[in-house]
């Protein structure tokens, strides 16, 4: 009775690792989703790279490799906002960040090809609002790092007096 009783639970083991075997070849692996880059810290997977194109907040232009040139803007964002957080620049205003959503919605004919869009991105309006306000920081960095104040009329006028015979042919 013991050996049937053995036999048996032989028998079920080799049929339940049998069974295992069947549905773990007829399941294949899915992809969800792929690290493209890792720059400044940030990660950059597949789907940024889509959501950026597809809600254009990243133009591709007329690159013949669209999805690359999309993921080279998002590595060169990606080590502003390292450079961006540094420097620390005023915060947007929720104004400017309710404009540039809007601007974003405006890419789309409805709300609901709108709704479309940031779902096939995996994306929440939240999440939007975030990757917006993130661009407008790089916008206040490059403006308070970069920008150049014209030279006034005075300037002007004692450089060209100064320089006079680059000004004057003949």
């Amino acid at each position: 009775m013991k050996l049937q009783i053995a036999d048996c639970r032989l028998q079920i083991g080799a049929l339940v690792i049998a069974l295992s075997l069947v549905c773990g070849l007829a399941v294949a692996d899915e992809i969800i989703d792929r690290v493209y880059a890792v720059a400044g810290g940030f990660l950059i997977m597949q789907s940024d790279v889509l959501a950026a194109r597809d809600l254009g907040l990243v133009p591709a232009g007329n690159a013949p490799v669209p999805n690359r040139a999309v993921l080279s803007r998002l590595i060169v964002r990606a080590l502003v906002l390292a450079e961006v957080d540094r420097y620390a620049p005023p915060e947007p205003s929720v104004q400017a960040i309710e404009t540039a959503l809007d601007e974003v919605r405006s890419r789309f004919p409805t709300v609901e090809a709108f709704k479309r869009a940031l779902d096939g991105a995996g994306m929440t309006e939240a999440h939007l609002r975030e990757t917006l306000r993130q661009n407008l920081r790089i916008r206040g960095y490059y403006e308070q790092r970069f920008t150049v104040v014209p030279p006034g009329e005075d300037e002007l006028g004692r450089y060209y007096r100064e320089h006079a015979d680059a000004f004057t042919r003949n």
